[in-house]
């Protein structure tokens, strides 16, 4: 009911504010992904929390919730630990849906995890995500995220299937041609 209630709502709230898939819109919300990329490859907890709202809904795994602070509060200690054990991190995006207009954004793909990056103790993990954001105030802010690696059957194959950051063509509307 939650869940139907919810995607209602988003597509009313799409409707009413035009769908406008801007590829102005599409290169501010890559600039949010670059900086959540970047987050975990410096381990910067002070810039992973720059990116999201501070009304933001973190749903993990489709198994918990969480609000701002206390999902924030989780990354700066994983991010602590990793740095005290000389552990990396990197993660990557790719995208197979991306609707958005100047007030509100849904992206929806797969991710890349990786520990320890080219290293014998390497360990890659792929999930798929669903992300909302919202400009506030003229800056793209993640406002819900979602992610399930779905019974860990999402694989490489899917992450490559999926479009690269920067590949915005896929997702700009273009004017009906007569």
């Amino acid at each position: 009911m939650f869940k139907k209630g919810f995607i209602l709502f988003f597509a009313l709230l799409l409707s009413i504010n035009g769908i406008g898939q801007s590829a102005d819109n599409l290169k501010a919300i890559n600039e949010v992904w670059r900086k959540f990329c970047k987050s975990f490859e410096t381990l910067d907890y002070e810039l992973f929390a720059e990116i999201h709202s501070q009304d933001l809904i973190r749903i993990s795994g489709g198994k918990r919730i969480k609000a701002y602070d206390a999902y924030i509060e989780g990354y700066k200690s994983h991010f602590t630990k990793a740095k005290k054990a000389n552990e990396t991190k990197a993660i990557s995006l790719r995208f197979f849906e991306r609707i958005n207009n100047d007030k509100i954004a849904s992206e929806r793909g797969f991710y890349k995890s990786v520990s320890n990056p080219e290293t014998p103790n390497e360990r890659i993990s792929y999930g798929q995500f669903h992300a909302l954001l919202q400009n506030e105030n003229g800056t793209w802010k993640i406002l819900m995220d979602y992610d399930s690696d779905n019974g860990g059957t999402v694989s490489s194959a899917d992450f490559e299937s999926a479009n690269a950051l920067e590949d915005i063509d896929p997702f700009v509307l273009k004017p009906k041609s007569k």
